[in-house]
């Protein structure tokens, strides 16, 4: 009997029951996966030991500075670790992960930050903005905007009553009335888009971009916006003055800029971003300013080469040039002189050339975008055939990849607004 109860007493059942329920899934583990843990456990010890919440940050502001993404998560990831209700931590870390295409871990960080700090930092809601669509891309937008323009109101009021006589625009830190410009146009490009069918899309789209221009009125991408809009509604002629206007305000900077090999950041940050002078390259084919959207599209392949809607405009605009030639000479009722026969062998070459490198680009590429490829493949029919042997592109970086959705939406169809 004494040894049967001693045995009971031994065989006491759930016994690792009585520890803290915190642990219950640590037990449930891998040894790996417990393992890492502890190793990341002893890394934050280690960190807090070493490094404040703010000079981690320092770090990951000089490696996102030096476009070193990966390190810069690491360093952030440990501020949070640290602090994980740190504002400045939450916005540069969904940042970061933008930098590196994941957008879904952005999107989570960015709507912590909304979480615990709803009316303070408008990057956050112009990033949710970008990634959503419709009536729920506006609404961040709008919220964005009601946060920024709080934030410049507070800072004219002090500076009024500081009688302070500097800019806004002065203090980089804080937002500018550009930056509201921006976040106007972001919503009207929503009603040329996702909800022109709704009712009064167009008002409220003309509303939008004369808003951004009150509060910027040399914004280039406003004015090319409101010259998109008024040439959807076939006001043209009145389109091609915005346009030209837009174009010509980065233009001949980033020519200069290119003609010098300089890299000011002054210049850099006048210029519109890749996409947006793509989309000036279209309107300009369309208001015929051919000569113009050829210097935009040089500039932009002087940038990437490894674009197919660059290479396929290039292209395309060499054609109608070669096509407004032969009708002048038909208007004119003469034969084509030596000279003229040259100029237009050079625009059929050069049209071959980049449709050539644009299909290679295409198939390489692996994009999809059906109507532009065979577009390309009618142009090269009518001008000859494609470019052979080494006349056209023949290689790729190994390190290419895919069309991004971006970059698929960025190839519609050249004259859609």
């Amino acid at each position: 009997m004494g040894g049967q109860a001693k045995g009971k007493k031994k065989n006491k059942p759930k016994r690792k029951d009585k520890r803290p329920s915190k642990d219950a899934g640590f037990v449930a583990l891998s040894p790996q996966e417990r393992m890492k843990i502890r190793m990341h456990e002893k890394a934050k010890r280690k960190t807090a030991e070493k490094y404040s919440v703010q000079q981690l940050l320092e770090k990951t502001e000089e490696c996102m500075d030096s476009f070193d993404f990966e390190m810069a998560s690491l360093y952030c990831q440990r501020a949070l670790d640290l602090e994980s209700t740190n504002m400045q931590a939450l916005d540069l870390l969904g940042h970061i992960f933008s930098e590196l295409g994941d957008a879904q871990k952005a999107k989570g960080v960015f709507l912590r930050a909304v979480e615990l700090s709803p009316d303070a930092g408008h990057s956050k809601y112009m990033y949710l903005g970008q990634i959503h669509t419709g009536q729920e891309a506006v609404d961040y937008y709008t919220k964005g905007i009601q946060v920024l323009l709080s934030v410049l109101d507070k800072q004219a009021q002090t500076n009024a009553q500081a009688g302070a006589a500097a800019s806004l625009d002065d203090d980089p830190e804080l937002p500018t009335a550009k930056d509201v410009s921006v976040a106007y146009c972001s919503m009207a490009e929503i009603y040329l888009t996702d909800l022109c069918m709704e009712e009064g899309a167009a008002d409220k789209c003309r509303e939008l971009i004369e808003r951004a221009l009150q509060y910027h009125h040399d914004n280039p991408e406003a004015l090319q916006l409101m010259a998109s809009y008024l040439f959807s509604t076939e006001k043209n002629q009145e389109g091609r003055e915005y346009l030209l206007k837009s174009v010509g305000l980065w233009l001949p900077a980033r020519k200069q800029t290119a003609a010098s090999s300089s890299s000011e950041e002054d210049t850099q940050n006048e210029i519109p971003p890749y996409e947006s002078r793509i989309t000036s390259a279209k309107l300009l084919v369309e208001a015929e300013e051919y000569e113009m959207a050829v210097d935009v599209l040089e500039g932009l392949l002087e940038e990437d080469d490894e674009v197919v809607q660059v290479w396929y405009l290039s292209g395309w605009v060499c054609y109608l040039q070669l096509e407004r030639a032969k009708d002048q000479l038909e208007r004119e009722g003469r034969e084509v002189t030596e000279e003229e026969e040259e100029e237009r062998k050079a625009l059929r070459d050069a049209a071959r050339l980049h449709l050539t490198n644009a299909k290679k680009l295409y198939n390489k590429l692996r994009c999809d975008d059906q109507p532009v490829l065979e577009h390309v493949g009618q142009l090269l029919s009518e001008l000859g055939g494609e470019m052979e042997g080494e006349e056209g592109i023949t290689t790729l970086d190994e390190d290419y990849e895919p069309c991004s959705d971006d970059e698929q939406e960025a190839a519609e169809a050249p004259m859609e607004h």
